[in-house]
């Protein structure tokens, strides 16, 4: 069948739990670099318009990670094919981290050609990867493409344009590509994608987003331990470094000791694997990755700075990062179990009571004090739902 059928042979068996392959996982290091750069650039851009121009780009890298989690959950990465597409998607994307930092200046149209062609390109190899006789998904595919190709044109005629013309064209790209999924890629003639054609192996999906936020705080903890190399070690820095740490471990423990396990059960079993995929996995996720992000930055300014006021970036984003992490996860957790989480609401309203006097506190107690909140919030959250045997 395979023989009579070569493009239909590279898409996943259906019904069958897909485990994620190790060309995905070596697909996502170029990520870990990509969060590195975004993470350096918001570091020493960070005012409100280099906050604006990293979160544009943040943006960008998600939903390109995002998207081709997608189209690798259809097709079977242990294919040559599809494994050429993501070593060539791999080249594409050590060219826009690279260009990140300075994105909005000289290398502007470089990121907007990697990025375009990443995403135009996957898409249209998804498309001729697709046999005659799927129509619905080569339905998809078609109106996919018709709205990235858009937004390529928007990326790449940003490129081309400077200063503040660059900008509203590259945020008028990430609207375009953000709202494409909500209206369900419609376009004349096809109409809109049906909830049939967006169904996933859901436990391939929520690992492949699991791996994702782990690369964030990978990425978190290495900044953090060759910052901690290169200083003194006083009481301060040891501490602010202990800090981080657990801080790190009080994330991953809010998202993966319940909530990662419920959402892969959850849509695992799920008539509507693609809506709730669409919601938990492709939206949802972003203010997570973004808030684990924003706290390491944090984490280097209280590691060189821990002393003293905290001054605006500090207090952004040491409160900030933790803030919208646990925004984040208690809007997935909504989405997967069907409840607010009270843990998750009690520590939003103590980050925000805490901001309230957070330039009287020294960057360090600040840490210490946040930290505390996600420690408090892991503890509530696994004693609530009953500790796992």
């Amino acid at each position: 069948m395979a023989a009579d059928n070569p493009r239909g042979a590279m898409f996943r068996a259906p019904n069958q739990h897909s485990r994620v392959t190790f060309v995905e996982l070596f697909f996502d290091l170029v990520f870990v670099f990509a969060v590195t750069q975004i993470s350096h650039t918001l570091l020493h851009h960070f005012t409100p318009l280099g906050a604006v121009h990293v979160a544009v780009l943040f943006l960008a890298v998600w939903w390109l990670w995002v998207f081709t989690a997608w189209v690798t959950n259809w097709l079977n990465p242990e294919l040559t094919p599809v494994r050429l597409l993501l070593f060539a998607m791999m080249l594409g994307g050590l060219v826009l981290s690279t260009t990140i930092p300075t994105a909005f200046e000289g290398r502007g149209l470089w990121f907007a050609i990697a990025y375009a062609a990443m995403q135009v390109g996957r898409t249209a190899f998804w498309l001729l990867a697709t046999p005659l006789h799927r129509t619905a998904v080569r339905h998809n595919a078609i109106r996919i493409l018709t709205w990235l190709s858009i937004s390529a044109a928007l990326w790449i005629a940003g490129g081309l344009a400077e200063g503040e013309r660059r900008l509203w064209l590259w945020i008028a790209a990430v609207i375009w590509e953000y709202i494409s999924p909500a209206a369900r890629f419609w376009v004349p003639k096809l109409g809109f994608s049906s909830v049939e054609a967006w169904a996933v192996e859901g436990g391939h999906m929520a690992e492949r987003c699991g791996l994702f936020v782990i690369i964030a705080l990978g990425e978190a903890i290495i900044v953090n331990g060759a910052t901690f190399a290169e200083l003194a070690w006083n009481a301060s820095n040891i501490l602010a470094f202990v800090s981080a740490l657990v801080g790190a471990i009080a994330m991953w423990w809010i998202y993966f000791h319940k909530g990662a396990e419920a959402g892969s059960e959850r849509i695992s079993k799920s008539a509507e694997s693609g809506r709730l995929a669409r919601l938990a996995y492709t939206y949802l996720h972003t203010p997570i990755v973004a808030g684990i992000i924003l706290t390491a930055v944090s984490d280097e300014l209280v590691l060189k700075h821990p002393t003293g006021h905290s001054d605006m970036r500090t207090i952004v984003s040491t409160i900030g990062g933790p803030l919208i992490f646990l925004i984040g996860t208690i809007l997935f957790k909504l989405a997967i179990r069907g409840f607010l989480q009270l843990s998750h609401g009690i520590g939003i309203l103590l980050l925000l009571a805490l901001s309230w006097f957070a330039s009287d506190v020294s960057p360090l107690w600040l840490s210490v004090a946040t930290t505390m909140i996600l420690i408090l919030v892991a503890v509530w959250e696994s004693v609530s739902l009953g500790t796992e045997q």
